[in-house]
Parts: C-alpha cells; sequence; structure tokens
C-alpha cells in the first residue's frame, strides 16, 4: 500500500482525495492527481516568484498580475487532490472561511491598487498580506498546523 492510501478509518473524510470527479473526462489516478497537485503547486510558487522580476523594471501591474496568479495557481492544485466541488465547500468551512474571504478581497484590491492607485508601497504590503493569508488557509490543511505557527511566532515575539 502507498503511504497516501492510509486506510479510511484513521483519516476524516474530508481529508481524503475525492474520486468523484462531476467532470468525467477529467477522471485521473491518485498518482497522475499527486502529479498534477506537485506541479500545478510548483508552477503557482515559479510564477509568483518570478513576479518580482517585473519590480526590477517598475512594472507594478505586471508584478501584481503575475504574483496574484502564481498564488491562485497554487492555491487550485488542491483541486486535484479533493475535486473542484469539494475545494470550493472546503474554502467556506467554518476554520477556513475568513482567510478564504480576505485572500478572495485581497485579490481584487491588489489589482485596483496596482492598475488605478499605482501605488508601489501600498501593492507590495497587499501582496504580503495576500500570501499570509493564502499561507494561514494553507496551514488549515495541516492537523495543527495553526497552532505550530501560533507557537512560532509567538515564542518570536516574545523577549
Amino acid at each position: 500500500m502507498a503511504i497516501w492510501e492510509a486506510p479510511t478509518s484513521t483519516i476524516a473524510s474530508e481529508d481524503v482525495m475525492d474520486d468523484s470527479n462531476p467532470l468525467s473526462c477529467f477522471t485521473l489516478t491518485r498518482t497522475q492527481r499527486l502529479y498534477g497537485f506537485g506541479v500545478c503547486f510548483i508552477t503557482g510558487f515559479l510564477i509568483s516568484i518570478l513576479s518580482t522580476l517585473a519590480l526590477t523594471t517598475a512594472q507594478l501591474g505586471l508584478f501584481a498580475v503575475f504574483f496574484t496568479l502564481g498564488n491562485v495557481v497554487s492555491l487550485l492544485s488542491t483541486t486535484f487532490l479533493i475535486g473542484p466541488t469539494k475545494q470550493i465547500k472546503t474554502m467556506f468551512a467554518p476554520v477556513r472561511r475568513i482567510a478564504s474571504i480576505i485572500f478572495i478581497v485581497l485579490i481584487i484590491v491588489t489589482f485596483i491598487v496596482a492598475f488605478t492607485i499605482q501605488s508601489s508601497i501600498l501593492c507590495l504590503i497587499l501582496c504580503l498580506i495576500q500570501f499570509l493569508a493564502l499561507f494561514w488557509y494553507s496551514a488549515s490543511y495541516i492537523p495543527y498546523g495553526r497552532a505550530a505557527i501560533k507557537k512560532i511566532v509567538g515564542g518570536c515575539i516574545e523577549v
């Protein structure tokens, strides 16, 4: 048995890869889903990192578009694991609702600032907060992930 095929009795049904895909033409094996997740997540991460090249040429709009696109691609990578319908449902589950809403609102506000106000500093701050919202959202999928982050940050702040 592969690592990702643990007995279902020990894993909550919400955390198991969803084998019911409403788009039958996109039916993938578990291995293909894991590869899809990995490729999509790494691609999103690379797009976000490479977006900083636009900052060297002072193209704020281009930076905001590619940074946000990279974050969205990384977020969508989990649809390979649980499917698009379950992804939407889990995004707005009570434990993730606030982080999801903040992330979506920040995407919109980042574009508004980048293309209308064109404030470099404000855009960078919004991108940082956008990243932190995505990070906090992602940590909710890791058992005790948020608790560990709170402990680490709390330890760094205490003097």
